[in-house]
């Protein structure tokens, strides 16, 4: 029987990773699921592709929604959620082409990170509204909108597919990698290899979802999460020899949630590591472009 195996979360578009045992799935990804990011002057995302060290700040978030950041050198800061009725500046913000409204980090944040991060431009921004972006229409309904995640609310990557690319490596003489470089939100275990290629619904506890696109992969996915350092071309050489689809090299499916009948408010319901997770739709391949 397929299980969630695993739950992540990135609290910072590109930092370090939350690892909880249950979260509660939202229309836009998880809760507390890159809400806020780090971009440059004109509010274009900062992400690993970019600067690699960013996946070596550790990001929390407290129980009033404030952010507490944890730099590579230990300093840490706390930063409170920005509020336009309270003053906070309104920016620009911009993830692939997408461009949607955001408000900056307070000025003690803004100054803190550009110090940590060795650049004197940065900005830390905060996606107030949630329905401020539009996932791309080709794979989506009308009104259905995403975080500062790359394009879609999740992101689900499977135990047996690793596995399968782990064998392809290690036949190669290169190490099996962790399932941590390709930044899941839901890793699912007893599948088969490559299976949700085809999934089209499914349905992970008490939420179900639609899968609409495979995921291309870039850069990041050399870049070991613990250290913040790239290790080489894998897994994206194994990928493009053997999983190149559409003109990606593709690894994981992105999913959409669906809302329950009869739930009218943000919280769709909640995810637990050790849920059942039960295919209710297939179909051809997924795209990945």
């Amino acid at each position: 029987m397929p299980l969630l195996s695993g739950l992540h979360r990135y609290p910072v578009k590109s930092m370090y990773r939350q690892s909880p045992r249950q979260a509660v799935v939202e229309p836009w990804g998880l809760r507390g699921d890159r809400r806020w990011m780090v971009a440059r002057p004109g509010g274009l995302a900062l992400t690993q592709r970019d600067l690699a060290q960013l996946g070596r700040f550790r990001p929390e978030l407290a129980e009033d929604g404030a952010l507490l950041v944890t730099a590579p050198t230990g300093e840490q800061l706390r930063v409170p959620v920005p509020s336009a009725a309270e003053g906070a500046v309104g920016a620009r913000g911009e993830v692939f082409g997408a461009v949607f409204a955001t408000l900056e980090a307070e000025e003690k944040a803004q100054l803190w990170l550009r110090e940590q991060v060795g650049d004197p431009e940065l900005r830390l921004l905060h996606l107030a509204d949630p329905l401020s972006r539009a996932i791309a229409p080709d794979f989506s309904a009308p009104g259905e909108t995403v975080s500062m995640a790359d394009g879609f609310p999740l992101l689900a990557t499977t135990t047996s597919s690793l596995a399968a690319l782990n064998d392809w490596l290690v036949a190669a003489d290169h190490e099996p990698l962790p399932m941590t470089r390709f930044r899941p939100n839901l890793v699912v275990e007893g599948t088969e290899p490559w299976s949700e290629d085809r999934w089209r619904r499914v349905r992970v506890g008490e939420v179900v979802f639609r899968a609409v696109k495979l995921c291309g992969r870039c850069v990041v996915t050399t870049t070991d999460q613990e250290t913040g350092e790239r290790r080489g071309p894998e897994p994206l050489r194994t990928l493009a020899a053997r999983r190149r689809f559409d003109k990606k090299a593709a690894f994981g499916v992105n999913l959409i949630p669906e809302r329950p009948d009869g739930v009218t408010g943000d919280a769709l319901g909640t995810l637990r590591v050790g849920d059942r997770v039960e295919v209710l739709d297939v179909g051809d391949r997924l795209p990945a472009a």
